[in-house]
């Protein structure tokens, strides 16, 4: 039996953003325990040339998203990028979750070798097979972008581990 399009890649975006959605829970508490302004750890980052904790989870909410729907032969929806609070982020989380959650596995079907087209019309377009797109692109952008967003709020001294990284499984 081969491992389904679908089963390869909705679950998994649904565990790791339900993980993510428990992680920023945690930072929030972190925050309000220690006196610390929310938005110091949401604009934390490893260094000045990445991309800060706010982003990051956007970023990851994005992949799931376009991934997903690119898979399923669905339009790729449109967030709104003003993510600026744990509050914001919970409902990007959520809104994201909604989304893929909503897709039917049959969208998938024929998806492993369905064309994708990354940037269309721009020169920097690229074409790449379903399963590739998912399993070399989609799935590792994905999974930086979740644990940077774990390895900011642990350097930050929130008390997590692999367990709240992993989520429920």
């Amino acid at each position: 039996m081969s491992l389904s399009m679908h089963t390869a890649s909705v679950p998994v975006f649904q565990q790791m953003l339900t993980a993510l959605s428990g992680l920023l829970t945690k930072a929030e508490t972190h925050a309000a325990e220690r006196k610390i302004e929310p938005g110091v750890l949401l604009q934390s980052r490893l260094f000045p040339d990445m991309f800060p904790l706010a982003r990051q989870v956007q970023i990851a909410c994005d992949f799931a998203a376009s991934v997903s729907a690119r898979l399923a032969g669905a339009d790729v929806p449109v967030y709104e990028s003003g993510d600026a609070t744990f509050a914001d982020l919970q409902q990007r989380i959520a809104a994201t979750l909604a989304f893929i959650g909503d897709l039917d596995p049959t969208q998938f079907e024929g998806s492993a070798k369905r064309e994708v087209v990354l940037r269309p019309g721009t020169p920097k377009e690229r074409r790449i097979g379903g399963q590739a797109y998912l399993m070399a692109y989609g799935l590792p952008q994905f999974f930086f972008h979740v644990t940077t967003a774990y390895g900011l709020l642990r350097h930050n001294g929130v008390e997590i581990g692999k367990k709240d990284y992993m989520g429920a499984y």
